[in-house]
């Protein structure tokens, strides 16, 4: 099972190279963005406008609901905080991709209550903190963290991305689920060509949703059968409370669907967040010497990675109803798009928010989103994550930035930030 962890597979490059995402995507931005997300939230705490229309970049649209739409964006801490948590007057069904017979394809992603809070109180239990520092680490993470660094050790040189962070949560996310071997690698190709709407045939990206689909049902019927301890098992025995206060389980459709958002969640974010966190401490040297010399400091370093620069900075909305907020009229149908990269630098909540300091006193940040929708997998996430930066600092203490190699620099889409590469001497 570990042979297809370490292997030197092209696979990888071709899954876990930022920029060559966002290329496929559409949506490249190769320079650093806060400092123009910044100003426009000085300019004003909403503003009419998609986000890249304010930007003045070329158009992407990711949601097909919002093809012609009204764009609104907010900017400042209040004003997003207020539409994360507003779920009556800002709906999650703008992540909605209409499928045959319109079902939804993303599970609780574009569902609203009470909807939203059925499913997700069934899915929450294996997801909660508890669970990460114990049943995730102790059965995957661990494992597969010592598995990579211990492969490493063999070398003077690496590329981070590429041999540690990408690898960490598409392994424990596949294994998590029931997945083994080759199999990560397949399903993740393929849930991604599911995804590359407008990049590649129609024809190909079915191909790929059916061969996830095909998987994932398969993996159904041998839990049925024999059942193990893992995700699908879970979603097999879970029961699911409906508004009405009866109770069921879920269909194998609900099962796939769910899966299939863990999957591609758990493989994408984190792999991206766990790059721009090693670079912020491997580019500021006096707070690596300090988490270093008090690993205490390693949670506080993650988070603050997460609100100095999300992977995801901007998330949608639905304008369900005629409204304003903070004194800006919305008409019904529109779409707001919440600027969570600019709120998470926002002076009236943070000293200097443009700077990463892990020293910061305790403040929630929108990293991970917020209110009834917050990031289901965000425990998952800070473990793979907290795992991987101590084993890294244990087994090299001189890890530094290789200078002979170019410098790593955020890039992708702006839907979706990560680093260039990650570089690094360690010895």
């Amino acid at each position: 099972m570990n042979t297809v962890l370490i292997a030197d597979d092209t696979i990888y490059e071709e899954l876990y190279d930022v920029r060559r995402e966002a290329e496929h995507a559409g949506n490249l931005v190769e320079e650093d963005m806060n400092p123009a997300m910044n100003a426009l939230r000085e300019r004003a705490p909403v503003q009419k406008g998609f986000l890249r229309e304010l930007l003045n970049l070329p158009f992407h649209q990711r949601h097909v609901m919002a093809v012609g739409r009204q764009g609104y964006t907010s900017f400042t801490w209040e004003a997003c905080n207020t539409a994360f948590r507003d779920h009556e007057r800002f709906s999650s069904r703008i992540m909605h991709h209409p499928a045959a017979g319109e079902e939804q394809r993303l599970g609780i992603l574009e569902m609203d209550e009470p909807q939203h809070r059925c499913y997700r109180n069934m899915l929450q239990p294996m997801f909660i903190r508890p669970k990460t520092l114990t049943w995730w680490r102790d059965r995957f993470i661990n494992e597969i963290v010592d598995t990579l660094v211990s492969n490493l050790k063999s070398q003077d040189r690496a590329e981070l991305n590429l041999q540690l962070c990408a690898r960490v949560p598409v392994h424990t996310i596949t294994r998590a689920i029931g997945m083994q071997g080759d199999d990560a690698l397949v399903f993740r190709h393929a849930i991604v060509k599911s995804s590359a709407h407008g990049r590649i045939s129609v024809e190909e990206a079915r191909a790929a949703s059916e061969t996830v689909d095909r998987m994932l049902i398969d993996l159904i019927a041998k839990r049925r059968a024999a059942p193990g301890d893992d995700v699908i098992t879970g979603l097999l025995q879970a029961e699911l409370e409906l508004p009405d206060g009866t109770k069921r389980p879920l269909t194998e459709r609900e099962i796939v669907i769910n899966a299939r958002l863990v999957m591609l969640a758990g493989g994408g974010t984190s792999w991206r967040q766990f790059g721009i966190t090693l670079w912020a401490l491997l580019t500021h040297r006096d707070q690596l010497e300090a988490v270093k010399a008090d690993r205490s400091l390693v949670d506080k370093a993650i988070e603050e990675s997460v609100r100095w620069n999300p992977t995801d900075p901007v998330f949608s909305r639905l304008v369900a109803e005629d409204t304003e907020l903070e004194g800006v009229a919305l008409p019904a149908g529109a779409v707001l798009e919440i600027c969570l990269g600019a709120a998470n630098r926002d002076p009236a909540r943070w000293s200097n928010p443009d700077a990463y300091d892990l020293h910061r006193p305790p403040q929630g940040h929108m990293g991970f989103g917020m209110g009834a929708h917050q990031c289901l997998g965000m425990n998952v996430a800070r473990s793979e994550i907290h795992v991987g930066v101590n084993a890294l600092l244990d087994a090299f203490p001189n890890l530094r930035l290789d200078p002979d190699q170019p410098a790593p620099y955020l890039t992708g889409g702006l839907e979706q930030r990560g680093m260039s590469a990650i570089p690094v001497l360690l010895r």
